[in-house]
């Protein structure tokens, strides 16, 4: 359950974590006790934003809409309206604006821009518009738990971003990212050892994102002076209205994708402007995974799984310190080499005769197999599947080694999957793209019987 109001052309806008993993949505309007079939038109995790549309011409009779506004300043009163739990009518509650700056969203697991309310944001409010005057300041999404009334609202540049990009493109199109990770100036003998003149402040460049734009100019130890000609403070805040200050993240996060951003960097003591492409980037483990089913491959009750920030949640609401130390680690600190890259797991071994002995040594990333370092899951599912040697062999973390009889590991596969009632080895994304592999090398192969054919009747 949640809450929503209508933009112009006919568009609902909602919470992404109201719709999140949805299979069947419905509306009402506020009054009416009539529900209404509706379609999720675009989902933005990140900035937990959805857009969705209904089709029943009865249900936009007499509906009018909202208009966006602007971001509010300190000590303005906004109203959040929606339909908070403890009851089924439309509730408002009225508070003053404490706070505008990049906040965690706990949905998307992101930073971006939020503004901090002092009126209760209860389940149910989310998606619910924030008016000031008569227009909306930001969508109600969050509040601290362990705090009373403080809440969270999406403000009207994010919801600008996310709109402007499904109109553009068609689609949710992402934040963008400068693909760097930095680290304050605020020490003077720290400036000092990077050249930094009194007047010069800036972040230091800790490490650069192998695939953003920026590993091709930026590097380690780089001082980040200003971007797009506004100077970053050494704290990494830039000026934002009226004595106000903002992390120059935001700058970033606001830009299209696609679009290129001045950076202004000193390196080795001389100053130097470059001109990067900005787009967004992914983790190497994804820290989120709404509205797709888990990826998994078994063979001889080996299963194997990309890892995910959401796996490692499943030890609980400390998974920090519960989960294994080396993969929560990797999640949180790695960058990816190369595109499409997956850090594979062994997450449990499914017990049968085949595996004894092998059962402690789930929890482990797969390194190799057969001396092939593992890409992704699709890699590693093709590397065992078109194995042509007698014996199978996986090299896993902390210097372990699993070796496997291959003919006789994959009778065992299908006696276990039975045993355990699993319809299939694997999931249906590697079904799909085992198929396009086959159906290309089929058209492939007749393509070359063809020209085989042509050439012979030639000569």
């Amino acid at each position: 359950m949640g809450s929503g109001f209508v933009l112009p052309g006919r568009r609902i806008l909602t919470n992404a974590h109201v719709v999140a993993d949805h299979t069947f949505v419905l509306v009402r309007k506020h009054g009416s006790p009539t529900k209404y079939k509706a379609e999720v038109q675009a989902i933005g995790h990140e900035c937990d934003l959805a857009l969705l549309t209904v089709e029943s011409e009865e249900f936009w009779d007499g509906m009018n809409f909202l208009e966006l506004g602007d971001i509010p300043f300190l000590q303005e009163a906004v109203a959040v309206v929606g339909y908070p739990q403890g009851g089924d009518n439309i509730s408002v509650t009225k508070g003053v604006v404490s706070r505008v700056e990049p906040t965690q969203y706990v949905h998307g697991a992101t930073q971006l821009m939020a503004i901090q309310i002092d009126a209760a944001i209860n389940p149910g409010n989310s998606g619910g518009p924030a008016i000031m005057g008569d227009k909306v300041a930001g969508v109600a999404f969050q509040n601290l738990s362990g705090a009373e009334n403080i809440g969270y609202i999406i403000p009207v540049p994010v919801i600008k971003h996310f709109i402007g990009g499904v109109e553009e493109k068609g689609k949710y199109v992402g934040f963008c990212s400068l693909g760097l990770s930095c680290q304050p100036t605020e020490n003077i003998q720290l400036r000092e050892h990077f050249n930094m003149r009194p007047d010069m402040t800036g972040v230091l460049v800790n490490k650069v994102n192998p695939l953003s734009d920026a590993h091709k100019v930026l590097k380690k130890n780089d001082i980040v002076l200003a971007f797009d000609g506004v100077p970053i403070a050494n704290d990494g805040t830039v000026p934002f209205r009226n004595r106000e200050r903002i992390t120059f993240d935001h700058l970033v996060s606001m830009k299209k994708p696609g679009e290129t951003a001045i950076i202004k960097v000193l390196r080795d003591g001389v100053e130097h402007e470059f001109t990067i492409l900005l787009r967004p980037l992914q983790p190497l483990v994804p820290v989120h995974q709404f509205d797709k089913l888990p990826s998994y491959y078994i063979f001889a009750g080996l299963v194997f799984v990309p890892l995910t920030q959401p796996y490692l949640h499943e030890y609980g609401e400390d998974w920090y310190n519960s989960s294994p130390r080396r993969l929560c680690e990797r999640a949180l600190r790695e960058l990816p080499k190369k595109a499409g890259e997956q850090l594979v797991i062994l997450s449990q071994v499914l017990m049968d005769d085949i595996n004894a002995g092998y059962e402690r040594l789930s929890e482990l990333q797969v390194k190799k197999v057969n001396g092939v370092e593992v890409e992704n899951l699709k890699h590693l599912c093709g590397l065992v599947e078109n194995c042509g040697e007698e014996s199978l062999r996986f090299d896993l973390d902390d210097e372990r080694v699993i070796v496997l009889n291959y003919q006789n590991a994959r009778l065992a596969t299908s006696r276990i999957l039975r045993r355990h009632r699993i319809s299939s080895a694997m999931s249906s994304d590697l079904i799909e793209e085992s198929s396009a592999m086959s159906s290309d090398l089929i058209e492939e192969q007749a393509t070359n019987g063809k020209v085989e054919a042509e050439v012979a009747c030639s000569s």
